[in-house]
């Protein structure tokens, strides 16, 4: 029998079982991209990898803060229930984005999901801990929330001194520059979202997305697509009318 030999590599399936981090194919969109293999091994033991179906709540405003997520497929969206009982559509996270994060001890907004998805569940406390371990991932999370401030402030803008037009363009613009950044082609844009949580996350009505999308059908800037896909046939007039051009 020849010698067992120590450079080859062990069974993939059973090293990914043991290290799903390890495996991952979308770590380096993650909180986890910036760790080595054995920070990796001991966030693989605090963590729950779970999938989820549509329109699931993963947590509601006002409870408790003690489980952190971070996106690996599907789309998220988060919200705010205003005092009139509106909702306010705060961001969509899609695959890499991590959240949870809360000042206080409670969530400051409700995370459900716009489709099927998958998401690493973090113990908050044991994460924590982790954190002051390996300070490479606990930089990586303060870019991260950079990142989301700064959508955040962009979302404000979109609110505030946009025209209706302007901001479905600037919308699908943001989405197809969020898929670029995840290795994906600028064109067609998914759009997975409804018309009413496009409305609830812009400010309009319903009526006035639709209306939105086509006019801009109608003038040959897009064309809709099956699959919730929509195809910017002319991304120069697009970026106008997002600027009001």
């Amino acid at each position: 029998m020849p010698p067992f030999d120590l450079s080859r590599p062990r069974d993939t399936a059973a090293a990914s079982d043991m290290n799903p981090c390890g495996a991952c194919p979308v770590r380096s969109l993650t909180v986890c991209a910036a760790l080595d293999p054995e920070e990796l091994r001991r966030l693989a033991e605090i963590l729950q990898t779970v999938r989820v179906d549509a329109n699931h709540t993963l947590f509601s405003e006002g409870e408790a803060a003690d489980t952190l997520y971070n996106v690996t497929s599907g789309t998220v969206k988060l919200y705010k229930l205003l005092p009139d009982g509106r909702r306010q559509i705060t961001g969509f996270l899609m695959t890499g984005d991590f959240l949870g994060l809360a000042v206080n001890e409670s969530y400051a907004y409700t995370a459900e999901t716009v489709t099927s998805s998958s998401v690493c569940k973090f113990p908050r406390r044991k994460i924590d801990a982790l954190m002051d371990e390996f300070p490479k991932m606990q930089r990586r999370l303060f870019s991260m929330a950079s990142n989301e401030l700064a959508a955040a402030q962009d979302q404000m803008l979109l609110l505030g001194r946009k025209t209706a037009k302007e901001k479905i363009c600037s919308f699908l613009l943001m989405l197809s520059q969020r898929a670029v950044r995840r290795g994906h082609k600028e064109n067609p844009v998914y759009v997975p979202m409804s018309r009413a949580d496009i409305a609830d996350y812009l400010g309009l009505t319903t009526e006035t997305v639709s209306r939105t999308f086509t006019q801009l059908k109608t003038a040959g800037v897009i064309s809709l697509q099956e699959g919730n896909k929509v195809m910017i046939a002319d991304m120069d007039a697009l970026y106008d009318m997002a600027e009001g051009c």
